[in-house]
């Protein structure tokens, strides 16, 4: 970038760009508020959608596993959303996709109806996405470099 120095001549300086930090900002928010609304719905209007997801092996009561699950969807969304600590808080989401991994895979394996995936294929092609939740949780948390 070109500037004016003062006494009519011109400088190079360094140009900054704020893009990099405002398009992880907004995804950093909309990962976060995506989160809260999921964890809401773990609550109320999907939860029996949600229960289709916990896997026989967890060795919690379904609706609790739900419930809980549901409360740290809140929180980690709110606090991703508040740009709170966001390195710990990004790792936490990542580790929370990860952690919720194995129920999209139980209902594929158990062939059970939810959020409009009634065949095995749409369940198997649901699983890739898992990646790009860990990479935005990971991504948007971070300083560009």
């Amino acid at each position: 970038m070109i500037a004016e120095n003062g006494d009519g001549g011109s400088t190079m300086t360094k140009a900054r760009s704020t893009s990099g930090g405002r398009g992880r900002t907004i995804a950093r928010i909309a990962l976060g508020s995506a989160l809260a609304f999921a964890g809401i719905s773990h609550l109320t209007f999907a939860r029996k959608d949600f229960r289709a997801q916990v896997p026989e092996w967890v060795p919690v009561d379904v609706d609790t596993t739900v419930l809980a699950s549901g409360v740290a969807e809140i929180a980690i969304g709110a606090a991703l959303v508040s740009g709170w600590r966001k390195q710990l808080v990004g790792s936490a989401a990542a580790a929370f996709f990860i952690a919720v991994f194995p129920g999209n895979v139980s209902q594929w394996r158990n062939h059970r109806d939810a959020f409009g995936l009634d065949t095995d294929a749409k369940r198997l092609a649901r699983l890739p996405f898992q990646i790009p939740l860990i990479v935005l949780a990971i991504w948007s948390t971070r300083r560009a470099r």
